[in-house]
């Protein structure tokens, strides 16, 4: 892989090298190596490890916050609760995108490395509306086992949660996961120039707050360091 290619990819911009997992899904081909083999050990204890979401590329992110930003999808706080759209300014309006939603160029799910996952089984058996919320992951919750499964095997496989803790950033996030020698490459070449010239060249929604807010949105939410 190139510089230049990696560059584009991380941005969500350029043509990866992807592998199909169970459709629609695509995942970089060492990520769906390991997933598979997680797969086949959670499967071995009797949890239905499956894919919610994998690749996204820049435009499809772009289109999920187009719509948060213009209401037309719910705004979040960091307990799950819907916020009165009207009440806020561009800057919360912006914050409460990124608590729960990746800046397009930003978001890990560009790589082909990272995806969220459930235990379909369990979720079927529930009998209720699926949202992905912590709240699923936590105890009573359909997803209780496959989390705590998880959280003992998950390294044995080289993945890791980039978002397991609140900081002041990104939300908790118990169901994503990271393959961290995949992921690795991409890392690297974050940079706040070529996500400015990429967010500039967008049709992204509230692109001005965005801009003027680059910096804190990188180290906060890109890098996740939270405040």
């Amino acid at each position: 892989m190139s510089n230049t290619d990696t560059h584009l990819d991380w941005l969500g911009r350029g043509q990866p090298l992807l592998a199909d997992a169970t459709p629609p899904h695509r995942l970089h081909p060492q990520t769906l190596s390991a997933f598979s083999a997680l797969q086949k050990a959670a499967q071995q204890e009797g949890i239905d490890l499956q894919i919610v979401s994998s690749f996204r590329d820049f435009d499809r992110q772009c289109a999920i916050w187009n719509r948060k930003w213009r209401g037309e999808a719910a705004l979040l706080d960091i307990q799950g609760n819907p916020l009165c759209y009207k009440d806020l300014s561009e800057t919360q309006k912006m914050h409460a995108i990124l608590m729960w939603s990746a800046l397009p160029g930003t978001s890990r799910h560009h790589w082909g490395t990272d995806l969220d996952v459930y235990d379909k089984a369990a979720v079927e058996a529930w009998h209720e509306r699926f949202a992905l919320v912590v709240s699923e992951y936590a105890q009573g919750g359909p997803c209780y086992r496959l989390n705590q499964w998880l959280n003992q095997h998950m390294h044995e496989y080289e993945f890791m949660r980039p978002f397991a803790t609140y900081r002041g950033g990104v939300a908790e996030e118990p169901w994503h996961l990271s393959h961290t020698p995949s992921a690795k490459a991409f890392e690297q070449q974050r940079s706040i120039p070529s996500l400015v010239e990429a967010i500039e060249r967008s049709d992204l929604a509230g692109k001005a707050t965005v801009l003027a807010n680059i910096d804190e949105i990188f180290h906060r939410y890109v890098l996740n360091q939270g405040v």
